[in-house]
């Protein structure tokens, strides 16, 4: 000690604290390191995959809290002439709220880990992918919704550290009537937004990959964050819509049991057409395509007017987008064949055109007629003219 001499006690504590929480830091780094090499090495005998998985999600919290923890246990326990100095209890209040923080940040990487493990487990990129696009929804949003309970509950803890914090949450507790009103309707959009989360997860009206229709726009559900949910439209734009919304209101969801679809082709015919035929030729031009899942096919006629006829031919597709690629086959089939083998089943305009003498006939009555009105007329006219 003779080496600190020079220095007046308040000086040597603040150079021994510092020192001392160097070297605790640095120590708990080495232990740290040699931890996590000796672990992982054990968990790689093992064979264990998920236990690899655990140590390095969680090597960069478990980084700071080591050595944190180090900190924590040396500094009450050094021997300074001031006990009571202010830099050490700053020391120790800052390395007990970075604790709390680091430990918030490796509980939030397990449950990251643990989603993406269901989800690793289960493929989404196939056709028959109900259960996945299920258990992901789920897994995604409760794992969202579980990370913010644990930032909220880090923060509190933090904050109640702090001896003015607690006085102050003691008098808010005290006269908690207005401000709780008030605190209420400020954060009412963010809980009404979680607490939509988590009926979503539970009863799932819409999940990861789900084709929806919203507000008119269709689209693919592509994100589900704890508050919103980001829907692709099919020319690549994004939709972003409150969680709440699906709660509240009435959406279209196309993939709720299962993907593949029915779909209709519309298109007019002249009366002449040989409707047996065409429905006789429409199973033959599905079959030309992949796009039709075999399921459903049929042709009816809709409806007739006084121009033409319309018809419907009814279509089954896996998915929602070989039903509309489906459907545009099929219409440019059933106008190639109408083209090809009944072009008088084209739609047609008639109009009713007399013989030549008839119709001179007419004009000839027309123009007579329109003398003797001309005529009348003149005669009014003069005949006003007297009159006045």
């Amino acid at each position: 000690m003779h080496l600190l001499g020079w220095l007046n006690d308040t000086e040597r504590d603040i150079l021994i604290a510092v020192a001392t929480t160097a070297a605790a830091a640095l120590l708990g780094v080495l232990v740290h390191r040699l931890l996590q090499r000796f672990v992982l090495a054990w968990a790689q005998r093992s064979g264990s995959d998920l236990l690899q998985a655990i140590i390095r999600r969680t090597s960069r919290p478990a980084a700071y809290i080591v050595p944190l923890i180090f900190i924590l246990i040396a500094l009450p326990n050094i021997v300074l002439r001031d006990p009571d100095m202010p830099l050490r209890g700053v020391i120790v209040h800052s390395a007990g709220l970075a604790t709390i923080a680091a430990t918030a940040w490796a509980i939030s990487a397990l449950i990251r880990l643990w989603a993406d493990i269901i989800v690793a487990r289960h493929r989404i990129d196939v056709e028959d992918n109900l259960l996945a696009r299920q258990l992901g929804t789920r897994v995604d949003i409760l794992a969202r919704t579980a990370t913010i309970l644990v930032v909220i509950v880090a923060a509190a803890t933090m904050l109640m550290t702090f001896p003015s914090i607690r006085t102050i949450g003691t008098t808010l507790l005290a006269s908690a009537g207005a401000a709780g009103i008030v605190v209420g309707l400020a954060a009412r959009p963010l809980f009404e937004n979680l607490f939509a989360g988590i009926q979503l997860a539970m009863t799932q009206p819409i999940r990861l990959d789900d084709v929806v229709v919203v507000q008119g726009y269709w689209g693919r559900i592509e994100e589900i964050h704890s508050t919103y949910v980001v829907i692709q439209v099919w020319d690549l734009r994004r939709l972003v819509v409150p969680l709440a919304w699906f709660i509240n209101n009435p959406f279209e969801n196309w993939t709720r049991r299962t993907a593949n679809l029915l779909g209709e082709v519309y298109f007019f015919a002249d009366w002449t057409l040989d409707v047996e035929a065409l429905r006789a030729e429409v199973p033959k031009i599905l079959a030309r395509t992949k796009l039709w899942d075999g399921r459903v096919q049929n042709c009816q006629m809709t409806d007739a007017t006084a121009q033409a006829i319309q018809l419907r031919v009814l279509v089954s597709a896996r998915n929602s987008g070989d039903l509309w690629d489906l459907r545009c086959f099929a219409r440019e089939g059933i106008i190639a064949y109408l083209r090809d083998h009944q072009p008088h089943a084209l739609p047609q305009v008639r109009f009713d055109s007399p013989a030549p003498n008839e119709l001179a006939d007419r004009n000839g009555q027309v123009a007579r007629t329109s003398a003797a009105d001309v005529q009348k007329v003149r005669t009014v006219k003069v005949e006003g003219g007297i009159g006045s």
